[in-house]
């Protein structure tokens, strides 16, 4: 996924260089799309130039010395997009919360311990929604265009709404049926 995520970068940004193209990959919270780190996406970026997806089309030196490279997309890049688009596009897959996983078990855990995990996922689930609402609020729809990854972010908002919904009531009703069983 990682090479199409660069591939499209560097559609929406012709001549962008190798760290703002991570940047752009951070500031849009793409971490919920694919697992990447610094290493993976300037490996890919570098597999992406072998292959001839993408090719240099400057060196400038930058004030720490160091050289900048830009890219562009090439031809057979664009082909291999299109490709990408059709492979990931097509795919419909669960979501693995692996939180399931660990819920399939709660009977035969602590139930302190649970309510811990549970706390756990609210907090994380509130600061996605956070960095949601950061995004949503520093971006405008522009009339007459479609913003898809504003919808995909926007969506991705109200799942996280529900499954807070579900992480509080449930930790609710462990609360309450401790609550019970103590009477």
């Amino acid at each position: 996924m990682i090479p199409l995520l660069i591939l499209g970068l560097l559609i929406q940004n012709p001549g962008a260089h190798g760290y703002e193209l991570l940047a752009f990959m951070e500031k849009r919270h793409y971490k919920y799309i694919v697992n990447f780190t610094k290493g993976s996406f300037y490996y890919n970026l570098q597999q992406l130039e072998e292959k001839g997806w993408i090719e240099q089309i400057q060196q400038k030196p930058s004030t720490s010395g160091r050289e900048i490279r830009s890219y562009n997309i090439t031809k057979a890049g664009m082909a291999e997009f299109e490709k990408l688009m059709v492979k990931y596009g097509t795919k419909s897959e669960y979501v693995n919360l692996q939180f399931y996983g660990a819920l399939l078990f709660a009977n035969e855990y602590d139930k302190n311990k649970l309510l811990e995990l549970i706390q756990s996922q609210i907090d994380q689930t509130k600061t996605r929604i956070a960095l949601l609402d950061e995004y949503l609020s520093n971006t405008q729809k522009v009339p007459g265009t479609t913003d898809y990854y504003r919808l995909m972010n926007e969506n991705s908002r109200s799942h996280h709404l529900v499954n807070l919904k579900w992480f509080q009531q449930l930790k609710a009703e462990i609360e309450g049926f401790g609550l019970a069983q103590t009477r």
